[in-house]
């Protein structure tokens, strides 16, 4: 039977729990989340796995702890672009959260993809990732009223360029078609959210 979840208060076991947590996130991302045990990452952090399950109930919950410091590593650097960015400049804000966006890809590939390949099987990493959807299409909407930018449907208009933005950032990082210029598409990208954020309302009526 497993001993009872402890959350460590001591700095040595705070440690601790932090190297099983950082030997799980080289181990997931190296080898994969099905072919890593938690024997794997027991030995991998230098404890017994009596000592993992003190701190975990199983490697699942590793990985929940994982997916919020890869959460917190990976977007704040977008919400910070949005704290100093001003909507005057679309075209620069456009560009600094697409940017931003291929970078975080970049910096974070094989974690990404172990957890976007769970996000379909897990419920608790789905609900993560579309708490985070939420976050994001939130924010930038309230930085969009804040300067005063009424748009139509902004919460939808939002959503969508969020996807399109995702998308763009795995074609770069994960797909290289050669056959594509990414480049231009960075700039078709650019400028379609910046065209989906303005009110243009002459369109619209057309």
């Amino acid at each position: 039977m497993k001993s009872e979840i402890r959350e460590p208060r001591q700095k040595r076991a705070i440690e601790k729990k932090n190297k099983i947590i950082s030997s799980g996130y080289k181990l997931f991302s190296e080898v994969g989340y099905h072919s890593t045990t938690t024997a794997d990452i027991a030995k991998d952090a230098g404890v017994s796995t009596g000592i993992v399950y003190g701190y975990f109930r199983d490697k699942r919950d590793i990985l929940l702890d994982i997916l919020d410091i890869y959460i917190d590593d990976t977007f704040r650097p977008i919400f910070e672009i949005f704290d100093e960015a001003t909507v005057a400049d679309a075209k620069k804000l456009m560009t600094d959260i697409v940017e931003g966006a291929v970078r975080t890809h970049q910096q974070n590939a094989k974690m990404h993809e172990v957890l976007h390949s769970l996000q379909s099987t897990d419920e608790a990493v789905n609900k993560k990732f579309l708490a985070l959807e939420d976050d994001i299409t939130l924010k930038l909407a309230e930085k969009l009223k804040a300067a005063g930018v009424e748009i139509e449907n902004p919460l939808e208009k939002i959503h969508v360029g969020m996807n399109v933005v995702q998308s763009f950032a795995h074609e770069y990082v994960f797909d290289h078609h050669r056959y594509l210029n990414y480049d231009v598409m960075k700039t078709v990208v650019i400028d379609f959210l910046v065209n989906l954020i303005q009110n243009n309302k002459k369109a619209e009526q057309l």
